[in-house]
């Protein structure tokens, strides 16, 4: 039994071996160019559910990473403004004391004043454009008070110069964890607006004003509020304590959720990122099969069958 040789089926062959190399090279500068296994998930038929789990778990992990990252900035604009509200009592406080250490209140309702407002200003902070200290009412300012002649001005009542709600905000940090975030501008300022209202009435009342040498009778009453603003500035430097707390474990749950990040990315890498060195192999070595098909062809080409026959 004899094998027929046709030109036509030798090119069919060698142009069908043309085409597969050609398919190779293609899938393979694919692999090298995106650096990965496959471009859908048909290509990882055999790990789709648990890759398609774990992209799923990530992009929940960045979002979280993301919120995370703005909670962080605002309870760190929330400690700036309470340590410029602990830094006004502070100041009062000494302002006073050093009334009493030189026996005169030359300057002393100048610097209270400079005080009070500084703390107002601390309460009416914001955070990208919201008031951070009022609860629900982000568009309105929760301390309405601007200068101590303000608290004694009938009625003069303490409660009516906060205008925050009762919300207090709390963020999912994680798919666990809960953080208390918000304060409010009456919890944290209403001793302190009511300390102040305390000295602007006295300075204002029979005894006052607190200018001058001292009377007995203004030492006694600078000597009685003393404490209390020991007191108030303890309170307020506990509060940033509180705050530099939730600062500590949003900042601890963002570096876990970056370490899982990296944990799942690494892992996702591990089935869909293509072994580099293996896929320039392919690749050099479905180029040389390119070139030798091609070679092929065109030798084949040159010997055709027609060119044995005699011509007419």
């Amino acid at each position: 039994m004899s094998t027929r040789v046709s030109t036509v089926g030798n090119y069919s062959a060698v142009l069908a071996n043309l085409m597969t190399a050609q398919q190779r090279q293609v899938e393979a500068g694919i692999t090298v160019s995106t650096q990965k296994n496959g471009t859908n998930l048909k290509e990882y038929a055999r790990s789709s559910e648990i890759l398609t789990a774990m992209r799923s778990l990530e992009a929940r992990t960045s979002s979280y990473l993301d919120q995370n990252r703005l909670i962080a900035d605002k309870l760190s604009t929330q400690d700036f403004a309470l340590n410029q509200l602990a830094d006004s009592t502070s100041s009062t406080r000494e302002a006073i004391a050093s009334a009493l250490a030189s026996g005169r209140g030359d300057n002393l309702m100048l610097e209270l004043e400079g005080n009070f407002r500084n703390g107002v200003q601390a309460m009416n902070t914001r955070y990208g454009g919201k008031y951070i200290f009022s609860g629900g009412q982000i568009d309105t300012e929760p301390v309405s008070a601007e200068t101590l002649s303000d608290l004694t001005t009938p009625p003069a009542v303490i409660a009516d110069f906060f205008h925050n709600d009762d919300f207090v905000t709390k963020a999912q940090v994680d798919d666990a964890t809960s953080v208390k975030t918000g304060l409010l501008a009456s919890d944290i300022g209403t001793a302190t607006l009511t300390a102040y209202q305390s000295i602007e009435a006295f300075n204002e009342g029979p005894d006052g004003p607190l200018g001058g040498p001292l009377t007995d009778n203004q030492r006694t009453f600078l000597e009685g509020i003393l404490k209390d603003w020991d007191k108030l500035h303890s309170d307020t430097v506990d509060v940033v304590a509180r705050n530099g707390m939730a600062q500590s474990r949003v900042e601890g749950v963002k570096t876990d959720l970056s370490n899982r990040k990296d944990s799942l990315s690494t892992m996702i890498g591990d089935i869909t990122d293509a072994d580099m060195a293996a896929a320039a192999t392919r690749l050099q070595q479905a180029q040389l099969s390119v070139q030798a098909a091609a070679q092929v062809y065109s030798s084949l080409k040159q010997s055709s069958l027609l060119n044995l026959l005699p011509a007419s």
